[in-house]
């Protein structure tokens, strides 16, 4: 069993601000194994991120490391890299306990829909993230991402039993409903147990990204905890044998018929 903490907090322009708000985040989630994060929890989109961008050794991911280490709670989070080109990486980074970098993944879809241009900004990564983290095997997940269900399967042909959907999910027609169907669907088709965490709504930044309902979604597709739109620190619990009773009743990964073609 792991218990895993949704952090549902919003997010600022300043670095500082959004760490001391994930400490307290942190300090909220006491007894949790794991505790997740939104996307772009260093800082909100936008033109400034190249430059308030940090190396995964700069002061955002060590605090964020120390504070792990503090409660004892592994960590999943979003933040932004530089890139070299004058962009950055929009990278989920995986945290241990002991504060030790498990492992980072650098988003692969990036957002130039509905108007956006997440590629302005924002060089794409290439390579799936499976990490060992709080008892899981764990598949990283950023925001747009969870539009591709071919990621999500990539994972678990990598061994994942659990994904982190992190998201800075952007508000407008329909939007929440494709959230909430796009998690849920991931969770279904891959019978397998889902973290999915959003930034909450920020009333001070007109952008309009964040719109809170972060999710608990067993395998079977069922919301075990929904946090509605509202900054929100929430445990749960992830039980693997879920996963496996489900997987005998629908055992869906095993009838896929991976050599039939098109012709």
């Amino acid at each position: 069993m792991t218990r895993v903490a949704l952090c549902q907090i919003p997010v600022a322009h300043d670095p500082k601000a959004n760490l001391e708000a994930a400490r307290e985040a942190l300090a909220r989630a006491r007894g949790a194994d794991l505790a997740v994060f939104p996307e772009a929890t260093l800082t909100r989109f936008g033109r400034g991120v190249a430059e308030v961008a940090e190396p995964l050794d700069g002061p955002f991911v060590t605090g964020l490391a120390e504070a792990a280490r503090e409660h004892r709670i592994a960590v999943v989070a979003g933040v932004f890299e530089p890139a070299g080109d004058g962009r950055v990486a929009n990278t989920a980074v995986a945290l241990e306990a002991d504060g030790s970098l498990a492992a980072a993944y650098r988003k692969i879809h990036l957002f130039d829909s509905f108007g956006a241009a997440e590629s302005a900004l924002v060089t794409a990564g290439d390579t799936p993230v499976v990490v060992p983290l709080a008892g899981l095997r764990l598949g990283l997940i950023t925001c747009y991402d969870v539009r591709f269900p071919e990621l999500a399967r990539a994972l678990v042909d990598q061994g994942a039993d659990a994904f982190a959907v992190i998201a800075a999910w952007g508000s407008g027609p329909m939007k929440e409903e494709h959230w909430t169907t796009l998690v849920r669907a991931r969770a279904v088709e891959n019978t397998t147990w889902t973290v999915a965490v959003g930034q909450a709504p920020n009333p001070e930044a007109p952008d309009g990204f964040g719109i809170g309902r972060s999710m608990l979604v067993d395998p079977m597709g069922v919301v075990r905890h929904d946090l509605g739109p509202g900054p929100a620190v929430h445990v749960g619990e992830i039980d693997p044998a879920v996963t496996e009773s489900v997987r005998r009743t629908l055992p869906s990964l095993e009838h896929r018929r991976l050599g039939v073609r098109r012709s």
